[in-house]
């Protein structure tokens, strides 16, 4: 078992910036599920998604970890590839 991945402890309290995919919304694109960003509360769709905008998201800003929703049921580590 690896040791816990540092970057899940600098999130932070942030609430989501929108509903729904920021980018799908504004170019009417079908999501297939949601992730939030821990560091900014940007919202955007997975991989599954045409857009794949969360993953953008994160290769736009370097934020590190998101945390799919509503449910809040995992977190993801961009950097590291885990599931915490």
């Amino acid at each position: 078992m690896s040791k816990k991945c540092e970057h899940f402890s600098e999130e932070k309290d942030v609430s989501p910036k929108t509903k729904s995919c920021e980018e799908c919304e504004k170019e009417h694109l079908p999501v297939v599920a949601i992730r939030m960003c821990l560091t900014c509360g940007h919202v955007g769709c997975c991989d599954s998604s045409i857009g794949k905008h969360a993953t953008k998201h994160f290769e736009e800003t370097g934020h590190p970890v998101m945390k799919a929703i509503p449910n809040d049921i995992w977190k993801w580590c961009y950097i590291h590839e885990e599931y915490y």
